[in-house]
């Protein structure tokens, strides 16, 4: 009986255990429902429905929420709806990366995604491409990486990255303000848990005790850029130095790993930043004791510089810097120095050694650019995208400065061209794509025809100058930069500080440029309107009819066959085909013309014109045996003119003008033609 009792005993002591370790994670669990059934907190989902059309997904604008821990500094992305069923031949692209990768201070269609976006859709204009850019400021690898895990189950055809420069100050990094923890595996397996309620409940209330805590200091309002930084002093190969480069390197690691393991093709970027126009933001002092010589010939550099004795004062530096390599500033005035003796290669080393030893860091260091190269070696899908070549080569003498870097790292229009064009010859290298001979835009007509309106422009130097006035760069604001004379600089104003938003300041030039009959400008932001809605069938309709008023019927004809490709209808129908038949392209009208006939909403009799239409391409394929016969010319002539196609009648009598002067048939065709109406 005892050793029952000792049974019973021993029985009862491991249910007690049990009950003891499960109860707290059945009242978890139970909690976690209940915060659910209540609908608390944020859906943290990467993507979610887009309201205005539940066939299509969008970046969450909540997401970001999972990787600040101060709420307040959690920013949104693009919205970039694309259809949650991937149709059949379109060619889906991803967009990884921060601010520069989100196109600041320009956005929408400065960022160098646009770019590509509109290059595609006029190298391939019977093509499919979705280009959804996933970028947000202010966060880092830890936010592409957890992008990267998600989106893989969305179809993706490539991945394209750009980032590095956030690494230390962005959410999560080892120097910033946002992080709760060193170690990379440990932080990624924090972020993972708070889509759970419970982990969100547990930060609001942490949030609160920080507010009450705070409420008899005064908070720091700065920028969000001065709100994400703890660290402001980070030398070179600290302990700090080196666990954001480790950051980066475990981090962007697992996101090629995932991306090698769906087969994704992975387009990488490494990092351009303003070397030669931006002093280093933090240069540390230099231990007089251990490098006595250093301070006394810097100085007296110094003070050769403000002599404008450049000879002199480069003397003193090349000596300061023997006696100590480490020092920023002195590292970027040799750089200077160096331009200014035609010796570029010296320059580049100095300027790129400031950027290392900057202790305040904004700008990547090239380490990052080396991690980058070696992890793409390492995966047969990924692909190195040589930006900061590009940019050299683009670059006075080869060093990166303010020519195509607005400050510190965010490039300036000419520069989100060229970032586009570096991408666009990656994909086409790759053969991701492969443009017909011939049929492909160049990157020089792209820079002519990219609508970027002025608005867009100016509002991004108005930012640019806005933040240079704050920390780190405290820059004395200078006014006439930012005039507000004319109506573009008025509403860039407006635009830049955040008094309208972007769609308004968009109406608000539409209507101005067409009251005042400026029908290209007005196309313009029609066009800018397009790439911000790509799937907008009458925002191609305008812009068609727009290009019908600058008689540009090339461009109509295009925009005219995306409308109709995206809402199919008899008017649309009607242009095109009378369009292609004023250019001479029959067989391309007789879709539209069948559509038409099959459609008809006007009472239009249009069957007597398909029977011309079938007419002339039956005449135009006898033309390669013998283009000189003029009995086929006149014909096709006749018919042209008896459809109302006038431009084509004339082309074809003037062709059997060339071949016979005196023929009689044309020469009334052109008089008639010709003869004023």
């Amino acid at each position: 009986m005892v050793f029952k009792d000792g049974k019973l005993f021993k029985s009862r002591a491991l249910m007690f255990k049990i009950i003891s370790v499960t109860v707290p994670f059945c009242l978890l669990a139970l909690l976690e429902c209940g915060l659910r059934l209540l609908h608390y907190g944020h859906d943290l989902s990467l993507f979610i429905e887009y309201p205005n059309n539940k066939n299509y997904l969008y970046l969450n604008p909540d997401a970001s929420k999972r990787y600040f821990v101060h709420q307040k500094n959690a920013t949104t992305g693009n919205v970039e709806p694309f259809l949650k069923a991937k149709p059949s031949g379109t060619r889906r692209i991803f967009v990884l990366g921060e601010s520069t990768t989100i196109g600041y201070p320009y956005f929408h269609n400065g960022s160098f995604h646009r770019w590509l976006q509109y290059r595609l859709a006029h190298t391939f204009p019977d093509q499919h491409f979705e280009i959804v850019n996933l970028a947000l400021t202010a966060v880092n690898s830890y936010t592409v990486l957890g992008f990267a895990r998600e989106l893989v189950d969305y179809q993706p055809d490539a991945v394209l990255i750009y980032t590095g420069h956030n690494e230390y100050y962005g959410a999560m990094g080892v120097g910033s303000t946002e992080q709760f923890g060193g170690n990379p595996a440990l932080v990624n397996a924090v972020l993972r848990l708070r889509s759970f309620k419970i982990m969100q409940l547990g930060a609001d209330l942490y949030q609160k005790v920080l507010a009450w805590g705070s409420t008899r200091r005064i908070e720091n309002d700065g920028t969000r850029m001065q709100r994400m930084v703890a660290d402001q002093q980070i030398p070179y190969q600290s302990e700090l130095y080196k666990r954001g480069v480790e950051q980066f390197r475990a981090n962007m690691s697992e996101v090629l790993d995932i991306f090698a393991n769906q087969n994704v093709p992975v387009f990488v970027s490494n990092l351009v930043s303003n070397e030669r126009d931006l002093k280093p933001f933090v240069s540390f002092p230099v231990d007089n004791t251990r490098f006595p010589s250093f301070s006394q010939n810097y100085q007296a550099a110094l003070d050769f510089l403000q002599k404008a004795d450049s000879a002199q004062a480069y003397r003193h530096f090349k000596k300061a810097a023997e006696n100590y390599r480490s020092h920023a500033l002195c590292n970027y005035y040799l750089g200077q120095l160096e331009v200014a003796r035609g010796n570029m290669e010296e320059a580049r080393t100095y300027f790129g050694n400031a950027r290392d030893l900057d202790g305040l860091r904004f700008r990547a260091p090239e380490e990052f650019n080396r991690i980058l190269r070696d992890l793409v070696g390492r995966h047969s899908n990924a692909h190195l995208v040589d930006a900061k070549h590009i940019f050299e080569a683009a670059s006075p003498g080869g060093v990166i400065g303010k020519d195509l870097v607005l400050e510190h790292v965010h490039p300036d229009l000419k520069g989100y061209a060229l970032l586009s064009d570096v991408f666009y010859e990656a994909l086409k290298r790759a053969k991701f794509f492969n443009p017909a001979a011939g049929r492909e835009m160049s990157f020089a007509q792209l820079r002519r025809a990219m609508p970027v309106p002025a608005i867009d422009s100016l509002a991004g130097v108005y930012k640019v100058a806005n933040l240079k006035s704050s920390w780190p760069f405290n820059a004395v604001l200078d006014r006439d930069s930012v005039k507000t004379e004319t109506f573009e600089e008025r509403v860039a104003f407006d635009l830049a500080y955040r008094r309208i938003s972007w769609e308004n300041a968009m109406d608000q030039a539409y209507n101005h440029y067409l009251e005042g009959q400026n029908y290209r400008d007005a196309r313009e932001i029609v066009e800018a309107l397009i790439l911000e809605q790509p799937t907008g069938a009458a925002l191609y309709s305008k812009s068609a009819m727009l290009s019908g008023q600058l008689g540009d019927e090339r461009s109509a004809m295009f925009s005219f066959k995306k409308a109709f490709g995206l809402a199919p209808s008899f008017e649309t129908a009607r242009y095109l085909f009378v369009l292609f038949l004023k250019q001479d392209e029959p067989e391309k009208a007789i879709p539209y013309l069948d559509y038409a006939i099959g459609n008809n909403t006007s009472g239009l009799n249009l069957t007597p014109v398909r029977a011309l239409v079938h007419e002339v391409v039956s005449l135009r394929s006898r033309l390669p045996a013998d283009s000189s016969d003029v009995s086929v010319l006149n014909r096709i002539a006749s018919a042209y003119y008896k459809m109302d196609n006038r431009d084509g009648a004339l082309l074809y009598a003037r062709k059997v003008l060339h071949l016979n002067a005196h023929d009689e048939t044309a020469l009334q065709l052109v008089s008639s033609l010709t003869r004023p109406q």
